[in-house]
């Protein structure tokens, strides 16, 4: 058999391209990148990654050093669904989500880049799907002034998209469907416009914004409140029917199942960099399938516009403002308006590690290579 011999971490952080805002998060500056490398004997390596929006990146990587790494090593590196349960077990007094279920997608995400390396097959490819989904780019602009955030729309159209998607949020509504009403304006209606609240309204609230913004014939409606209000979830797709999505503050099988069961969303965007990597993501998309709505994504399309390209009911990919792809050696791919996912073996993925090293926000971190005992 070949066993896991060593797992090495490396903590990033690494700055934005200038500061982005949102309403959950406030003033994004810089984002932290955990990257976790499963090795074999033979020398063969998966690769596996999370990051977050500025806060816990040095916790999820301890979480890998100290209690998933002794816990896996000797163990079969094929086993990657049973492994991803074994970790949640071993993890479960402190987990159940949060920060150890963006240790356990780092991992696993490396697992199935081994995987998919030893087959010689794209991820997308290794399970059986097609190459291309549609996109739409999403910006982190709530602070934007209005000129400014039409000006960034239009950026995005121009890059080769059909779709963008901006924040709402403001403190005063009025503002958020003055700008939604400007946007639509600036793309034209053949043009899908979706916007994200960052569950920053009350219900009440929601309800107004909802209604609103599917006079602006929005594609959906992301997060208008708390991600575990389903009640509240149900209300305003019922009262509106205005779509409604989320998926990336939902973290475990029985999340997302509560959700889609009770929420009435219309698009579900599970995120792999949180809610078990791969194997968790794939669960989600197929719960998702047996509800007939769309799996779409959040964050991290280098790696998920594998996934969502890869399954029958793949909806929309998002690509991220963090800018990730500066730090690849294979930006994401953009042909006739749609994402194309990478033909090399494994996750498609590879990161240049110098430029890594070279931009990271610190002296003491970096890759930190963890031997065997």
């Amino acid at each position: 058999m070949r066993a896991i011999d060593a797992i090495e971490t490396g903590y990033f952080r690494l700055p934005l391209e200038g500061v982005g805002s949102d309403a959950a998060h406030g003033a994004h500056t810089h984002f932290e990148l955990v990257t976790a490398q499963v090795r074999l004997a033979s020398g063969e390596v998966g690769i596996g990654y999370t990051y977050t929006a500025g806060q816990g990146g040095r916790a999820v990587q301890s979480l890998i050093d100290h209690d998933l790494r002794p816990f896996l090593l000797g163990q079969d590196p094929q086993e990657a669904e049973s492994l991803n349960a074994a970790m949640e077990r071993h993890l479960v007094y402190v987990g159940r989500g949060g920060v150890a279920g963006f240790a356990i997608s780092a991992v696993d995400i490396a697992l199935w880049d081994l995987r998919c390396r030893q087959r010689n097959l794209p991820l997308w490819r290794a399970l059986g799907g097609a190459q291309q989904c549609k996109a739409y780019r999403g910006g982190i602009d709530l602070d934007f002034p209005l000129a400014r955030l039409l000006d960034s729309v239009s950026e995005h159209l121009a890059s080769g998209v059909r779709g963008v998607k901006i924040k709402v949020g403001k403190e005063h509504l009025e503002e958020d469907i003055e700008r939604v009403r400007r946007v639509r304006e600036r793309i034209g209606d053949d043009t899908a416009l979706m916007v994200d609240a960052n569950c920053a309204y009350e219900t009440e609230h929601a309800l107004a914004a909802a209604s609103a913004f599917r006079e602006c014939g929005v594609v959906w409606l992301e997060e208008p409140i708390d991600a575990g209000d389903i009640a509240g979830y149900k209300r305003i797709a019922q009262e509106t029917g205005c779509p409604l999505a989320q998926g990336e503050n939902l973290r475990t099988r029985r999340q997302f199942q509560e959700a889609l069961e009770g929420a009435h969303l219309s698009f579900l965007q599970p995120d792999a960099s949180n809610c078990g990597g791969i194997t968790g993501w794939l669960q989600a998309a197929r719960m998702a399938q047996t509800h007939n709505i769309p799996a779409c994504s959040h964050g991290m399309h280098e790696l998920h516009v594998g996934l969502v390209a890869s399954q029958p009911n793949g909806g929309w990919l998002e690509i991220h403002g963090f800018p990730i792809d500066a730090y690849t050696h294979a930006p994401l791919a953009l042909r006739d308006h749609l994402a194309v996912a990478p033909e090399t073996p494994g996750i498609g993925v590879e990161f240049d590690w110098e430029k890594l090293q070279s931009t990271h926000e610190g002296k003491d971190a970096g890759r930190v290579a963890l031997e065997t005992s």
